[in-house]
């Protein structure tokens, strides 16, 4: 009988190289997203120096930003934060909705996590609720997300360079 093999990720081999990359409109309320998600990070164990934070004015400089960190510092996660509150105009739907295919598209082009911890709301009031009160912390929720992805990349080892298929 075959036993069902799972991987998952934890939060003790969390060690590694995280950049925070941070938009700073809205910034009465990402600051507090940055404050979540470096104290989970330190709170699990990651260094300090092993933690850079990299500010961009808003959500839609962040993936431009995210790609550079991850092709010069090759960090073994990204925490991308910031806060698209909706307004009046269409405006919000393209900054929200480019980032996010953004984000994820680097993560799978560059094969190292990007933690979305963007928040995308209709109001200030919900923003202030995602980042630290009623509905807890999204950037220590999204430095969460990253630690358990380092951790799970981890557990599969690592990648086999040396055999890509093609005959020399």
């Amino acid at each position: 009988m075959h036993t069902l093999s799972q991987l998952e990720g934890n939060f003790v081999d969390v060690d590694a190289h995280y950049v925070i990359v941070v938009g700073r409109f809205n910034h009465h309320v990402v600051d507090s997203l940055v404050e979540g998600a470096v104290d989970s990070l330190i709170r699990h164990g990651v260094d300090v120096g092993n933690i850079d934070i990299v500010h961009v004015p808003g959500a839609w400089e962040l993936p431009l930003a995210v790609k550079r960190a991850l092709q010069v510092a090759r960090p073994d996660a990204v925490i991308a934060l910031g806060a698209v509150i909706r307004g009046g105009t269409p405006h919000f739907e393209y900054v929200a909705g480019g980032c996010n295919t953004a984000l994820g598209n680097l993560q799978l082009e560059f094969d190292t996590p990007v933690a979305n911890g963007v928040l995308t709301v209709n109001s200030i009031e919900q923003a202030v609720e995602r980042s630290g009160t009623k509905a807890g912390n999204k950037g220590a929720e999204a430095a969460m997300a990253a630690m358990e992805m380092v951790s799970l990349l981890r557990s599969f080892g690592a990648g086999d360079d040396e055999d890509d298929g093609v005959d020399s």
